[in-house]
């Protein structure tokens, strides 16, 4: 029997809002080591150290806000839960409930095979999963994240996706900023930085801790780069049954906008325009276009 990697989440109840505090720690951490004891008095040296320090800090606090409310928008936001007697839309006889149920049962996530919840007592619309952690199934889920002390799902992807996206491109500004001063371990004293003992020690914690970082969530972010750009979830590619193909992959363009949706100003932040909202019903989790639904117009030519 092949391997359920999610099977073990129950266990994340016990960290609850913890990994939250972890976050703003590491955080705070680092902004201690990089404005407070190396760049922010390099603003009053004057001369090319002033502009650079000044380029640093403006790149570092843009990159954190948009870290911070990518962050918290995956948070706060709910990820989409069935709606209360939601119900396919399909003409299913009237029969017993206990028969009814356990004919619908069979088949995972991306098959367009009715499917019902028993936790839940209700039917699950496709790419649904129940996740065990909240207690309930999530529309489009991705996995529980321990980071977030959330689920991923329709509503809050994008937001996860460019949490990850900031937080690269934050711990790698910040690592190649503490990088002449990281090499002051490496010398003999004579280099030109002058920092306190205490405040190196600092640089050198927050720089290994944001190069680690940096190099971990470029690998987790590539790997969801791929899933978008075939329409698939981290849960589907992990099901036994799931065909290499995504069924929902509708080509890269589009498999890009039912996460990102289509306003190119809003890309890049953590919101939808109630117009991409009204229009594309892939954003909030329910209604899923397939190749084949794609492609039946074109055969009935």
């Amino acid at each position: 029997m092949a391997w359920n990697v999610f099977k073990y989440c129950t266990a994340l109840r016990a960290l609850g809002s913890i990994m939250i505090l972890v976050v703003i720690g590491i955080i705070g951490f680092t902004y201690y080591a990089l404005v407070v004891a190396n760049y922010g008095p390099s603003l009053f040296l004057g001369g090319f150290d002033s502009l650079l320090a000044l380029l640093v800090l403006a790149l570092f606090h843009f990159l954190l806000i948009m870290l911070l409310w990518s962050y918290f928008s995956v948070v706060v936001t709910d990820p989409g839960g069935v709606p209360p007697g939601w119900r396919p839309e399909l003409d299913i006889e009237k029969s017993d409930g206990n028969q009814e149920y356990s004919s619908l049962t069979v088949g995972d996530s991306s098959s367009h095979i009715v499917r019902y919840c028993r936790k839940c007592n209700q039917y699950k619309p496709p790419r649904s999963h129940h996740c065990s952690v909240c207690g309930r199934c999530i529309l489009k889920m991705d996995h529980h994240c321990v980071w977030v002390v959330n689920c991923v799902g329709a509503k809050n992807y994008k937001s996860f996706l460019l949490f990850l996206f900031y937080t690269f491109l934050e711990t790698t500004v910040v690592a190649i900023s503490l990088f002449p001063v990281f090499l002051v371990f490496f010398t003999d004293g004579d280099s030109d930085v002058t920092v306190s003992p205490g405040s190196l020690a600092a640089t050198f914690v927050a720089f290994v801790l944001n190069i680690t970082f940096a190099l971990s969530v470029l690998g987790f972010l590539i790997m969801h780069i791929m899933l978008v750009i075939r329409n698939t979830t981290t849960i589907e590619a992990y099901e036994k049954h799931t065909a290499p193909n995504s069924p929902y992959n509708l080509g890269r363009k589009q498999n890009f906008e039912q996460v990102f949706g289509k306003d190119k100003l809003y890309w890049f932040v953590p919101l939808y325009t109630e117009d991409d909202m009204k229009r594309m019903p892939a954003l909030r989790g329910l209604d899923f276009t397939s190749r084949s639904e794609e492609s039946e117009p074109l055969q009935s030519l």
